[in-house]
């Protein structure tokens, strides 16, 4: 069967830790493209689903939380020539249902588990994903330094390098 070229969709999963209201959930990523990289949970458009359904759908799938208040975040143009890979990521922004959940890993061989993140923090790793972009592959995997901050998966790089206000919003103030 021959290869088709597409442009995939997917949808990242901008969401606010209860706990800390300034910070967002964030996994490392396994065994797929952007391995060993930081992501936000997310995943693929499935046919004839929304944004917010997906969003909604992958959280759950991902890591066990349910989130509310749904809306558009940002949208970002990933091509990532070297893996042969181009996605359209369309970032939403949700809520907790419920403020005392925490993150489950319920994929564990696609992520190494969730932690949360301030922007500040996205903003250094980001720093270094781009002092190492020349070690590494598009999506900014297969780079070991000692300092261990993670490198970011390359539409959450972009996004952090986009800095959109309307996600700048989101975070500064209270649910």
């Amino acid at each position: 069967m021959a290869t088709v070229n597409v442009v995939r969709v997917g949808v990242g999963v901008i969401i606010r830790d209860p706990r800390n209201p300034r910070k967002v959930f964030a996994g490392m990523r396994r065994n797929s493209h952007g391995d060993g990289t930081l992501a936000l949970p997310g995943g693929h458009l499935e046919m004839h689903e929304t944004w917010e359904e997906c969003a909604i759908r992958e959280t759950l799938e991902e890591t066990g939380l349910k989130i509310d208040s749904v809306r558009f975040g940002h949208v970002t143009n990933d091509s990532m020539r070297e893996e042969r890979k181009h996605y359209v990521t369309i970032f939403m922004m949700g809520e907790c249902v419920c403020p005392d959940t925490r993150p489950q890993n319920l994929e564990p061989l696609k992520c190494d588990g969730w932690e949360s993140f301030s922007w500040e923090e996205l903003c250094q790793f980001a720093a270094r994903s781009n002092a190492s972009s020349t070690d590494s592959n598009e999506s900014g995997a297969e780079i070991e330094e000692n300092d261990g901050s993670p490198i970011l998966f390359g539409p959450l790089l972009k996004l952090v390098e986009e800095a959109p206000q309307i996600v700048l919003d989101f975070l500064d103030k209270s649910p």
